[in-house]
């Protein structure tokens, strides 16, 4: 087998190793932004403008602009009224629940991403929706009155698009803390939104805060948290927000200055995945809109592998756990590349 872990190229849509050239079907630039050469042009323009990086606290009395801007234009784009910008996706994450774990009665969600784990894995399973019922049973049931319901907002593995709006039962004399990790669908399900609808949001007992790694589908090393202004506003007077160091200030030029580039990319990718969807309906698992799909076919790694097709295998989230083959169909794959994987499948 050859080791695709020593790579000195892009994962764009091509990988070559061992002078054998791969059509690349994993990774997660569903938007195909981090080898676009156009938003790498924006890119570079931020490392003129503002320098490579900004080792500084965002509570420095001298500040580059671009961050202010960037909360600014984000809180716009997502449909919130404030936000917040740390330099990864796992930080915001940690910083949220190490926050939040004081207001309420911790409810995990099975199959969560393990940057939301308070230390260790939640002793959580079953299906979401079932999860999802008995949790509200037991929030209606109960004699607390605070709790914070902490899920991924899909599942990118499987996939699945989890439906939320079950908590609308929940008792209105209970206080909820939603939060909901968006990193695979931000900007990917939903042109310039987040993967759901909030507006099923608009209950007086429960607050909604979304937060992301904007490095999947958007190409920023950064990490987004989605809130009201009074939520935004306490976070900010947090050691977590003031005392670590900002994200790439280029990073999030090209963020807040390739919104065009973006919108292009997200037609190309959507047209994909209908394209191929089309073509693998019941033979791999697959939602509307989402360019992942998924096979529990063990040897479909290796078959793949022998016609120069590579698509990601590994175990997750944790290296004693089954392989998971996941195939990624982004923006820069052609109607060739997806009509050669559909044969190689087997489908076409």
């Amino acid at each position: 087998m050859n080791n695709f872990t020593r790579l000195e190229q892009p994962t764009g849509r091509l990988i070559t190793v061992d002078d054998k050239e791969y059509l690349f079907f994993g990774g997660t630039s569903y938007l195909g932004l981090a080898t676009d050469h156009t938003y790498a042009a924006i890119f570079i323009e931020g490392i003129k403008r503002y320098g490579i990086n900004n080792g500084t606290s965002r509570n420095n009395n001298v500040q580059q602009a671009i961050y202010d801007q960037a909360e600014r234009y984000a809180a716009r784009r997502f449909d919130f009224e404030a936000s917040l910008l740390l330099s990864s996706g796992y930080l915001a994450t940690q910083f949220l629940i190490k926050t939040l774990a004081g207001e309420g009665e911790l409810l995990y969600a099975p199959s969560c991403h393990p940057s939301l784990w308070f230390d260790e894995k939640p002793d959580v399973a079953g299906s979401f929706i079932d999860w999802a019922n008995s949790t509200v049973a037991y929030i209606n049931q109960s004699a607390q009155k605070s709790f914070i319901i902490v899920s991924n907002s899909l599942d990118n593995m499987k996939p699945e698009i989890y439906d939320f709006t079950v908590f609308a039962q929940i008792d209105p004399s209970k206080r909820v803390l939603l939060l909901l990790d968006d990193s695979h669908g931000i900007g990917v399900i939903r042109k310039n939104g987040i993967s759901f609808d909030k507006s099923r949001f608009n209950l007086a007992n429960i607050e909604l805060i979304v937060v992301a790694s904007l490095a999947k589908g958007l190409a920023t090393d950064a990490g987004l948290i989605l809130a009201d202004e009074k939520r935004i506003q306490n976070l900010k007077k947090s050691n977590f927000y003031s005392g670590a160091s900002p994200s790439s200030p280029a990073s999030l030029y090209a963020f807040v200055h390739g919104e065009e580039i973006y919108l292009r990319q997200f037609e190309k990718m959507q047209y994909n995945s209908s394209y191929f969807n089309a073509r693998v309906i019941s033979r791999l698992n697959a939602v509307p809109n989402f360019p992942i799909f998924s096979s529990a076919d063990i040897n479909l790694y290796e078959r793949l592998m022998a016609l120069g097709i590579l698509v990601s295998s590994f175990p997750y989230p944790l290296a004693t756990d089954p392989l998971l083959n996941r195939i990624v169909v982004n923006a820069h794959h052609t109607e060739a590349d997806l009509n050669r994987l559909s044969h190689a499948i087997g489908i076409y």
